[in-house]
């Protein structure tokens, strides 16, 4: 698992597999290449590296920490 965090240090996601979850458990997309999917297939963000942006690569979403063994989890 690695959280999605956003410009200011706080997490607002976290990515398991392949899937983006809400910090309540929900899906809300997938990461396809180098882009972040809503779950009805349509471009949302930009991945770069570790490095979250709009899809015109004018505004910084955030960035994925590392990754972190799913066996801590409360």
């Amino acid at each position: 698992m690695r959280g999605l965090i956003d410009r200011k240090g706080e997490q607002f996601a976290y990515l398991q597999g392949d899937t983006l979850f809400t910090l309540d458990g929900e899906a809300t997309g997938h990461l396809r290449g180098s882009f972040i999917e809503d779950l009805a297939g349509n471009r949302v963000w930009r991945v770069v590296g570790d490095a979250v942006y709009s899809l015109d690569g004018n505004e910084t979403i955030g960035f994925f920490g590392v990754e972190r063994d799913d066996r801590y989890d409360p």
